[in-house]
């Protein structure tokens, strides 16, 4: 009878003293207490984040890191604190404690204390209104900023406007499942295109992934023969072989689309340094996207074009579409260092950001860095914030990975709608340009009808443009 009290009285102490260090613990979290934050890498340009940490009491703060305690400050503008993955804050956490050690962060960092660089969504866009001005901008200080009148930014208008319809037009087509294969509509990026495309120069050459439509279109393209490439026929831009995602236009300089992620990047790389190699003048606009950044492939040709450019042997212009989404992953799921731009830093690459929404905007970080690159025969990149309109493919219709609000919002971005409000600030016609959207309307019934018209593929060109020696072709049953 005695053992048994003795053993009860130790499981009661037991007990207590289990749930004072589990109090303690609680005490010491981020929820408990006070968190600080330990700095890190360089700063850029006043951008940083704070890492979460545990603090004990009135100790220092220890090591332990909490994995999703990521918040993002802005240093150069109001002082915020944003929760990079929409994380709620507990009640019982000090709000304002937690916005004092965020100050005293700040005022540490104004005495030089540097942090990492990462930043949520939402500062990427504010960034991409306040765009950096890179080592090519400091080279032409002094120049006047890019400037265009009404009538050319009409026409810019009209070029936006009928690649929107252009798509449209394809998705419908996708839908009623008269185009095969797969679909990615470019709606939300024009003004990226649009803008870099504009410097193209004759001997210049252009690379992209498989969201091309555009580029074509803007590089001379037929918009027939487009489209008729889309649904597979034999008036196809290239002979209905290519399909949405492989179309070519050497004529204009185009050298493809490309299905494989990341895979026409070295491609790019290597036509830039060939071109240098064979004393030509013309440079490459090699576009890529934000989930293409983070494949070897990358790695590889952007450590090589940061050798070749060191003897300016590799004028390359990086394009990266951040369209804030790799297929359905958001940046902040896919990579740590969401400033995709640093990336191209490892690589002795200059880069700068611009707002993709904004049609100004990029052309006047197109005419400068395309200058650089042409002159210097070393590569740059600009990393351009855009948004895609729509789901990442045709077939992409569910969009479980982003809320309609957030859609909604980037709706107010535009681009094509932010142009329209400017050319009517600027005294253009109402009238002018809506005949301009109904025009380019027309433009893309007319291509679909011929599509839908134009023939299919005669069977010998299975074996036309091929390596392959010619062989019989027997039509099967």
């Amino acid at each position: 009878m005695t053992n048994h009290w003795c053993r009860l009285v130790l499981v009661l102490v037991m007990s207590a003293f289990v749930s004072r260090r589990l109090r303690e613990v609680y005490r010491r979290t981020l929820w408990g207490t006070i968190p600080a934050i330990r700095r890190t890498y360089p700063v850029r340009r006043g951008h940083a984040v704070a890492r979460v940490l545990q603090y004990r009491g009135s100790r220092s703060p220890s090591v332990g890191e909490l994995p999703l305690s990521v918040f993002a400050c802005d240093m150069a503008g109001d002082r915020y604190l944003q929760g990079r993955r929409d994380l709620e804050i507990p009640a019982s956490c000090n709000r304002n404690r937690l916005s004092s050690a965020v100050d005293a962060v700040f005022d540490s960092s104004s005495r030089g204390l540097h942090m990492a660089t990462t930043r949520s969504k939402e500062n990427q866009q504010e960034q991409a209104m306040k765009p950096e001005q890179p080592a090519a901008d400091q080279a032409q200080e002094g120049q006047a900023e890019v400037h265009f009148d009404a009538e050319a930014l009409v026409g810019f208008y009209q070029k936006m406007v009928e690649i929107r319809l252009f798509e449209d037009g394809a998705s419908r087509g996708f839908r009623q499942g008269k185009i095969g294969g797969y679909l990615h509509v470019y709606s939300g990026q024009e003004a990226v295109g649009t803008g870099f495309i504009n410097y193209l120069e004759d001997g210049d050459r252009t690379i992209t992934a498989y969201r091309d439509h555009a580029h074509v279109i803007l590089q001379g393209g037929d918009p027939n023969a487009v489209m008729a490439e889309l649904y597979g026929k034999g008036t196809g831009i290239v002979k209905g072989k290519g399909g949405s995602m492989h179309l070519f236009h050497v004529e204009g300089g185009m050298y493809g689309g490309y299905g494989i992620v990341g895979g026409h990047i070295p491609l790019g790389v290597g036509m830039a340094y060939g071109l240098r190699y064979r004393n030509e003048p013309g440079i490459v606009q090699l576009y890529l996207g934000d989930g293409s950044i983070h494949n070897g492939a990358f790695h590889e040709a952007a450590n090589l074009a940061g050798l070749w450019g060191r003897e300016g042997l590799c004028p390359c212009l990086f394009v990266l579409e951040n369209n804030q989404y790799g297929m359905g992953t958001s940046v902040e799921r896919a990579t740590a260092m969401t400033d995709l731009g640093r990336k191209f830093e490892s690589y002795g690459i200059e880069w700068e950001q611009v707002d993709g929404m904004d049609l100004e905007a990029v052309l006047g970080v197109a005419e400068r860095a395309t200058k650089y690159v042409r002159e210097t025969g070393k590569p740059y990149a600009v990393e351009a914030l855009s948004y895609r309109l729509v789901p990442h493919g045709a077939a992409d219709f569910l969009e479980k990975y982003r809320t309609k609000e957030e859609v909604r919002k980037w709706r107010e971005k535009d681009p094509i709608t932010t142009l329209y409000q400017r050319l009517l600030e600027m005294g253009v016609e109402e009238s002018r340009l809506e005949e301009i959207r109904a025009e380019a309307k027309e433009k893309a019934d007319a291509a679909v009808k011929f599509a839908e018209e134009s023939p299919e593929p005669d069977l010998s060109e299975l074996t036309t443009d091929v390596y392959a020696p010619d062989v019989a072709v027997a039509t099967a049953g």
